[in-house]
């Protein structure tokens, strides 16, 4: 879907294909069938973008075959789909029965981090509809925080300089311009956006930038506007957004409302919880306070320790900071009392944008509002990539799940329509 911004910017809306994954090429043709198309019907448009997820295997063997790079292409035309951002994050096994901190390997120390998003900025460069000359991919925050150290952070700054090069040559090559979006995590060695402005900084290329993910904003507790301004005077370049949600509980110590949560901790993917340190006083930002967190909703619910978050632990002292020295360098973050439940908690769970959780928990649905017109509310867009990205369907609680195709798209399309109806609130105008 396609909009323009009152500056005459094109800003473009997809959905994420990883929501049904596939290994294959095979796979991905029959998602464009199953699951993308039927979609599109439904919201009446002549074209959908979806933010396309190609594994490992199905990436090398678009890359091996330049014949069937041109079929994925001329499908994508036929039932009238267009790819303008790819989802890099995921390298494989995003459909495992259970994916938990796996989603993190290989990463960025990792010589096949650096080689598979390479193709896919090349694959994606191919896909580019005829009248748009930029894409973006959007990528893991360099690491799962722990082991992460110095050399660690070398590596992988190593590793995106080089990329960066490739991405130059690749334009020069192309005329197509393919920038990469690093995509903060809870959890990760760049949990927030800010941790994210030194290790971007360093690479110093507006080829390599940020993936704002509305749900990893919110679970971190980050204020939009605080957090886009510092990206802004940072000069930190924003190729892509994805729209999400977060699960927050306001009462995390009722009965009532740990029962609720509890219908979310499910055993395929890992969902962060957060809460904040302290009370904040007036004046005072999320960031000030800091963040306890577990890796994982169970983890919180059964009162597992708690860890401080990254982003306020010095890498080498262990005590709170405002920036580390070595740029994304991890931190010590060694376990405190369990996760305090006086204070509201929020965890990475991606739910449906247009249906909030039923009551005692809500989602942070106006953190997305927010974010979405401090995105491209303003006088000029700060993306023109935004991308809806609820991968999480299945891992509902059962009752929630969609149990057809058919009624899989009905909720994707709903989600969709929601964006949409966002987007012309703030002004844009949506394009044929």
């Amino acid at each position: 879907m396609r909009f323009r911004h009152p500056d005459g910017t094109t800003v473009h809306l997809a959905y994420c294909t990883n929501v049904h994954p596939a290994e294959t090429l095979y796979g991905v043709l029959a998602q464009l069938r199953d699951h993308c198309e039927p979609v599109r019907r439904r919201l009446g448009r002549d074209r959908l973008g979806i933010g396309l997820w190609l594994a490992r295997d199905a990436a090398a063997a678009l890359t091996a075959d330049a014949g069937a790079l041109r079929g994925l292409r001329a499908e994508l035309d036929r039932r009238g789909l267009e790819v303008v951002t790819l989802n890099g994050f995921p390298y494989q096994g995003f459909g495992s029965r259970e994916v938990k901190y796996r989603v993190y390997q290989p990463d960025w120390t990792r010589p096949e981090r650096l080689a598979y998003t390479t193709d896919l900025a090349r694959l994606l460069a191919a896909l580019l509809p005829d009248d748009t000359s930029e894409g973006s991919v959007s990528t893991l925050p360099l690491a799962w925080r722990t082991p992460f150290d110095a050399t660690a952070a070398r590596t992988a700054h190593t590793a995106l300089t080089t990329l960066a090069a490739r991405l130059d040559a690749l334009e020069e090559l192309t005329g197509k311009s393919v920038r990469i979006a690093l995509e903060p995590e809870p959890g990760c060695t760049v949990e927030t956006t800010a941790d994210a402005i030194a290790p971007l900084t360093a690479v110093g290329s507006p080829r390599i930038g940020l993936c704002l993910d509305t749900c990893h904003l919110a679970t971190s507790f980050e204020d939009p506007a605080t957090a886009l301004a510092a990206l802004t005077t940072a000069g930190i370049t924003i190729p892509k957004a994805q729209l999400s949600a977060a699960l927050h509980a306001e009462h995390p110590h009722l009965p009532e409302v740990r029962q609720a949560l509890a219908a979310y901790a499910e055993p395929r993917f890992l969902h962060q919880t957060r809460t904040l340190a302290r009370p904040l006083t007036p004046g005072e930002t999320p960031a000030d306070a800091g963040l306890l967190g577990t890796d994982d909703l169970a983890e919180a619910l059964a009162g597992s320790p708690a860890t401080r978050s990254p982003a306020t632990r010095s890498p080498v002292t262990g005590s709170p900071v405002t920036g580390s020295p070595v740029p994304g360098a991890a931190v010590s973050d060694g376990p405190v009392a369990p996760l305090p439940d006086g204070r509201p908690w929020r965890a990475h769970f991606h739910v449906p944008l247009h249906r909030p959780p039923d009551p005692p928990l809500t989602s942070t649905l106006p953190v997305l509002r927010d974010a979405l017109a401090r995105l491209v509310g303003g006088p000029a867009p700060l993306t023109r990539h935004l991308e809806v990205e609820t991968y999480t369907w299945q891992a509902l609680p059962p009752a929630l799940r969609p149990r057809t195709r058919a009624r899989l798209a009905d909720g994707i399309a709903a989600e969709l329509t929601l964006a949409r109806d966002l987007l012309t609130d703030l002004g844009l105008k949506e394009l044929p």
